[in-house]
């Protein structure tokens, strides 16, 4: 009979936390890495999935302790989570305790008028999907994912003291809310006797809604912490679309977010300049985008996509350098104008 095969079982890195940089969450007692890493694209069910473990391993190897998920995040919706709750039992059973693990939810899940915004009914139902998914019983951040319109705030922040309360989520988060709307979920979790731990919105250089909305100034005043999701601007803040458009890359595919028409020769000409910047400062343009967004105090993580490993490397090393002079910040905002 040949040999039984024998697996290898995955062995963190005894330096994991040597280099990355922990922030303190707003005024919590949690900190989260410098780096996070988001499970959006490329952890689906029509990805591989060892590349997947292989992606999340070697990220806590180098010290992200963080990954950050959603009830709709595939394609297909939902199956991130079941492939991440395949690598947590196969890889991670030991060390759940140095992770957290986050989820969300709010956009479309399932049909009919229950299964996406932001009832009670809604939200409390989807967490219970995504533990069964996860084959965990708790996550650490629990967010709502969109403000619902048509549903009082009060009611969507209840179902997060609630999951709270139930010890199905250590601390709730919020995510895509405008500075007013963040207020007002501060206030209503704070009369809960439930602090609001984080939000997460979107920030990059391109992208700075934050800023003009004041929502960076709430969070400051609030004491709540800031996870910024597409930092690198979907990957137009990195060296993929310096020279055109590659295949393979989102903009190359139907039916993705960035579309081909978002990466104009405007934009394509103004991240050659930044590259010029990054070079000169001994970086990447990725590296310098994310050391740019983590400029404010207030942002504790920027949150990361990935494709292959040395994708999560390259963003990673960022912090060895998150500092920037005042004639560097002078001549991104002069591009950027």
């Amino acid at each position: 009979m040949p040999a039984k095969k024998t697996v290898k079982k995955y062995v963190p890195d005894d330096k994991r936390y040597s280099e990355m940089k922990y922030n303190r969450c707003g005024r919590s007692g949690l900190k989260l890495p410098a780096i996070s890493l988001g499970l959006w694209h490329n952890f689906g069910g029509i990805d591989d999935l060892e590349n997947c473990r292989k992606m999340l391993k070697r990220a806590f190897d180098l010290g992200i302790t963080h990954f950050d998920l959603a009830n709709n995040y595939g394609p297909p919706p939902g199956s991130a989570e079941t492939n991440f709750g395949k690598i947590l039992k196969k890889d991670f059973a030991g060390y759940r305790d140095e992770l957290v693990i986050s989820t969300k939810a709010g956009y479309y899940m399932w049909p009919g008028p229950y299964g996406e915004w932001g009832s009670r009914k809604y939200i409390l139902a989807s967490l219970e999907q995504s533990l069964k998914r996860m084959g965990i019983g708790h996550v650490d951040i629990f967010y709502h994912h969109r403000p619902d319109p048509d549903t009082p705030i009060e009611e969507s922040m209840s179902a997060l003291e609630q999951a709270v309360r139930q010890g199905k989520a250590i601390y709730a988060g919020i995510s895509n809310y405008k500075g007013k709307q963040a207020a007002e979920a501060s206030r209503i979790l704070k009369s809960m006797g439930i602090p609001l731990l984080i939000h997460q919105p979107s920030y990059s250089m391109f992208n700075r809604w934050v800023e003009d909305d004041g929502l960076l100034d709430v969070l400051d005043a609030e004491g709540v912490g800031c996870i910024v999701f597409s930092p690198l601007a979907q990957g137009m803040l990195t060296d993929k679309y310096l020279k055109g458009i590659p295949a393979g890359s989102r903009a190359s595919k139907t039916g993705t977010f960035l579309k081909k028409e978002q990466v104009s020769e405007e934009k394509v000409a103004k991240a050659r300049s930044l590259n010029e910047i990054a070079q000169a400062r001994g970086q990447t343009l990725a590296q310098m985008a994310l050391a740019w967004v983590m400029r404010r105090k207030t942002v504790t993580s920027a949150l990361i996509g990935a494709s292959s490993v040395k994708q999560i490397e390259d963003c990673a090393a960022c912090t060895k350098n998150l500092g920037f002079s005042g004639e560097e910040l002078e001549k991104i905002e002069n591009i950027l104008k």
